[in-house]
């Protein structure tokens, strides 16, 4: 089964004409582009998603705006509310050396550099001038590692383990 990935999250209609407001899931703008084809999931059970063909794309303070081929009122895009637009695994862009998608990161086994394991990876927040990734400890709350170079030493996803320096303070 072909797995799919989250590019944006279709919030509202925008104006009459079939145009959807997007919280993009995506750090590549060009998924929006004219003629890219999208998949629309109406919830993350869907097991056979509508293909949807972006006729239009422009900016609106933080959001997208989009418009589907075949869709030209806001009655045929009223139904996409709440729906989330993916692509297929295979349109994923290779990344350069020490880039990573989230999902690549999520899961991972985190361990001190002198081999003390620390928790696992459970979501990654983006707050400001770098990420954040949320360790899952047993019995402690939640670490929250910043994906810096002095803290983060080593990434190795495809055995799921980041090998991180602890700084002073850093899972008090």
């Amino acid at each position: 089964m072909q797995r799919f990935f989250n590019v944006g999250k279709i919030v509202n209609t925008h104006g009459v004409k079939g145009e959807v407001r997007v919280i993009p899931i995506t750090d590549f703008d060009e998924r929006f582009a004219p003629g890219n084809l999208l998949y629309f999931f109406a919830d993350d059970q869907a097991i056979d998603p509508q293909e949807l063909i972006v006729k239009s794309h422009r900016k609106h303070k933080q959001f997208d705006l989009l418009t589907f081929e075949s869709f030209e009122t806001i009655d045929d895009v009223e139904h996409f509310k709440g729906g989330v637009l993916k692509i297929p695994e295979s349109e994923l862009h290779e990344l350069n050396e020490g880039e990573f998608y989230y999902y690549e990161i999520i899961g991972c086994e985190v361990y001190k550099d002198d081999g003390d394991f620390v928790g696992t990876i459970k979501e990654i927040l983006q707050p400001g001038a770098n990420d954040v990734w949320v360790v899952e400890r047993k019995g402690l709350s939640d670490a929250l590692i910043p994906y810096i170079d002095s803290v983060v030493k080593k990434v190795d996803v495809e055995n799921k383990q980041v090998i991180i320096e602890e700084m002073e303070g850093l899972l008090d």
